[in-house]
């Protein structure tokens, strides 16, 4: 057995302690990709709107057929980003799962990234701010044997945030509020 898949067990296995048997809350978390994701989906949707706005008020030549393209290709646009939430929901794709134990985070493959005690955590530090016009939360668990566990929240799980500070509050953690973040 690799390293790897020995540290994916291990990780399985904490989880399981932590009670991924007996139920937990999914939260949906991103990274760095996930921001220039939005950036391209925004972008795309703004130049499809406008080009289908200009072949509506402007009345080129074929007028009818580039609308129904513009319009296709922005049926299709909103098709796949719809394909692709039911897929990275499905494979449990950058996600944090709350447990009465602890949590864990999965990362882009849906493997386990890491799994955190609530008796570890010694800190909750969160930040809020954006990046590439993307509002997001960053949170990051001190811990008292390993490095911090640190996972960017996009602004509308504002669930997440929640559900982490109820955590805290009940496990006698420490929260803080760090710096506002704009890039």
């Amino acid at each position: 057995m690799g390293s790897s898949q020995g540290r994916h067990a291990a990780l399985q296995e904490r989880a399981n302690e932590l009670g991924h048997e007996r139920g937990r809350r999914t939260y949906a978390i991103t990274g760095v990709m996930g921001g220039l994701s939005q950036l391209a989906w925004r972008g795309a949707l703004v130049v499809l709107v406008f080009a289908l706005g200009m072949v509506v008020f402007a009345k080129p030549d074929s007028a009818f057929l580039k609308g129904v393209v513009l319009a296709g290709l922005l049926l299709a646009l909103i098709v796949l980003r719809l394909a692709w939430r039911r897929l990275s929901a499905g494979r449990g794709m950058n996600r944090c799962h709350i447990y009465g134990g602890g949590l864990a985070v999965t990362d882009l493959f849906g493997r386990l990234r890491d799994v955190v005690a609530w008796s570890e955590v010694t800190e909750l530090k969160r930040s809020s701010g954006a990046v590439l016009f993307t509002p997001l939360y960053r949170v990051e668990l001190a811990r008292r044997a390993a490095e911090p566990l640190a996972f960017v929240v996009p602004a509308y799980q504002t669930d997440l945030i929640k559900a982490l500070q109820e955590r805290a509050n009940q496990h006698g953690i420490a929260q803080k509020q760090v710096r506002y973040i704009v890039s």
